[in-house]
């Protein structure tokens, strides 16, 4: 294990975690990390993986602040287990597809900031869960993938409506099209990333993220996660409209005004250049 790797307090399997045998569950603090946990399978989602995804993100612990997603083994996920998906009717191909929406949307519009680590392949339906996430941290070796097109299939899980908001719609279609894959740097040069590592260092990077930003105001969390990309969708005015309720209910919260407070008094750092 790298010696930067923090050490997280396995969660107690009981109640509604009582079942998931396709997660590991564990937690630093306010941080809850689920770790995929299918390495034979390259921790492809199956119905039964997603499922228990979804359990997790739908009954986080109340004092949990932020979510840690990353994958077992080489990789963080090789996508969709097409293995469960061969003989499915175009019915039940809707069905499948709309399960994939409500469980990443759950992760992206759920009640806490939600930062990815990636290593390995983030191919297909990998990428779809990487991209619901809010940050995304990737380590040496990480390379991305969109299949589909290759497959005779098309994405199913979100990705046509995340992915080109971080990648652009042209470099999707020709990951589609013609199979092409980008590595970590490419990935973090077009914005598949936001932070890149070396190897085994992306667990103590995403703990270090999510330790600092369980300390912003809860509120202000929640209106970044859930009113930003809602706001970006918006035509201009209605989105600045939008924008000033936010404005107006995040600085009305006492743990905002006690943090703007504790700036006016020199209780707080300033902002800074970076190292």
């Amino acid at each position: 294990m790298n010696p930067t790797t923090p050490t997280f307090e396995a969660v107690p399997s009981q109640g509604v975690f009582a079942s998931l045998d396709l997660l590991r569950l564990a937690r630093s603090g306010p941080v809850f990390h689920l770790r995929l946990n299918r390495p034979a399978k390259r921790n492809s989602i199956s119905d039964e993986l997603l499922a228990q995804i979804h359990t997790v993100v739908v009954n986080l612990p109340k004092d949990v602040r932020v979510l840690v997603i990353s994958g077992e083994g080489e990789h963080f996920c090789a996508g969709l287990d097409l293995s469960e998906v061969s003989e499915r009717t175009v019915a039940e191909g809707m069905v499948h597809s709309r399960a994939w929406h409500a469980c990443f949307d759950a992760l992206q519009y759920g009640p806490v900031p939600v930062i990815a680590v990636l290593h390995g392949a983030v191919v297909g339906g990998g990428l779809e869960l990487a991209a619901s996430a809010h940050l995304r941290v990737a380590e040496d070796g990480t390379f991305y993938a969109l299949p589909e097109g290759t497959r005779g299939i098309f994405v199913g899980g979100g990705g046509s409506v995340r992915i080109p908001r971080l990648l652009g719609t042209s470099r999707m279609t020709d990951m589609m099209l013609t199979g092409r894959s980008f590595d970590a740097d490419e990935g973090q040069a077009f914005g598949l990333s936001n932070y890149r590592v070396a190897a085994g260092a992306g667990l103590a990077k995403a703990l270090e993220l999510g330790l600092k930003i369980a300390q912003n105001a809860p509120l202000s969390n929640y209106a970044i996660t859930q009113a930003l990309p809602r706001i970006a969708d918006l035509p201009a005015a209605d989105g600045l409209f939008v924008e000033s309720l936010m404005s107006s209910i995040a600085q009305g919260d006492e743990a905002a005004k006690e943090r703007v407070r504790a700036f006016l008094e020199k209780r707080a750092a300033k902002v800074s250049r970076p190292a």
